[in-house]
């Protein structure tokens, strides 16, 4: 299966995210020291999820996970902020990139099966998560971080074709989709 870049990204733009990139998924080098930032638990969610360190698995088990895919569909929401403390914005920003993540999930994974989703951050889907005394209640809904797969976002981001920084007062959510040619 050949995947046509520009339809991708118009799938995504339709979907209603702000920016969005086809790139050959070997741009993406996840690094130790980003899952070093999820083991200090950095954002207080370390061993909280399904979908995140240490039960995602590990670092090399993640690698290896990527290493299956052939190309990335990146996607990002990028918002305005009212200044650099608008945290009405910060959290409505993020509100939209993960309704548009999961309104575009479903539609990925009829066209591609195997597709990897990978997100901003920890899975919110749940509160609390069932980890780890239940399996995971939405196992199609939940997405993994992009960090917890070790990937600087920022890297990511230019690595692929996108910007990572869009000025004053903006903050970008941004996450991936991976594909395989099978």
């Amino acid at each position: 299966m050949s995947f046509d870049g520009q339809a991708l990204v118009t799938l995504a733009l339709d979907a209603g995210f702000t920016h969005a990139a086809v790139a050959d998924a070997a741009a993406l080098s996840p690094q130790q020291e980003v899952r070093d930032m999820c083991i200090a638990n950095t954002c207080r969610r370390y061993d909280t999820c399904w979908a995140g360190p240490p039960a995602c698995g590990t670092l090399e088990e993640c690698t290896a996970r990527l290493r299956r895919y052939d190309t990335v569909l990146m996607v990002q929401t990028v918002g305005q902020l009212e200044d650099s403390l608008d945290f009405d914005g910060m959290r409505e920003t993020r509100q939209r990139f993960e309704a548009t993540l999961q309104a575009l999930l479903p539609q990925m994974r009829e066209r591609y099966p195997d597709v990897l989703p990978l997100g901003a951050g920890c899975c919110t889907i749940c509160d609390p998560c069932a980890y780890p005394d239940a399996p995971c209640r939405f196992p199609e809904k939940a997405i993994t971080s992009m960090e917890a797969y070790g990937l600087w976002v920022s890297r990511s981001c230019t690595d692929c074709g996108l910007q990572y920084n869009y000025g004053p007062n903006t903050l970008a959510f941004t996450g991936c989709f991976l594909l395989c040619r099978g």
